[in-house]
């Protein structure tokens, strides 16, 4: 294993950890929001950087699909909270 790869596996897991934290404090839902779909890249962040190392290109479908699911999930959940605070401003 190259101290690249390492260093980089190091930084997506530090990045990881810091997200959870703002995942689990939020303090409103758009924070939740994001931290979800920074979730999902820093995991198809980790998926290429270990693609480019072994040097298969079978995770590439994996890859796609983890990615479309992070945004059209982050864009689901947005499209929701905002629906619910104009909700809320409204009452």
């Amino acid at each position: 294993m190259s101290i690249v790869y390492a260093a980089a596996l190091a930084l997506l897991g530090a990045a990881f950890l810091m997200t959870g934290a703002r995942l689990v404090r939020g303090p409103s839902t758009f924070d939740r929001i994001m931290a979800l779909d920074v979730l999902a890249v820093l995991l198809v962040s980790g998926i290429a950087v270990h693609t480019a190392v072994v040097g298969e290109t079978a995770n590439t479908t994996v890859l796609v699909v983890i990615a479309l699911m992070g945004f059209v999930g982050s864009v689901g959940a947005a499209h929701l909270a905002a629906a619910r605070a104009e909700r809320r401003d409204r009452a």
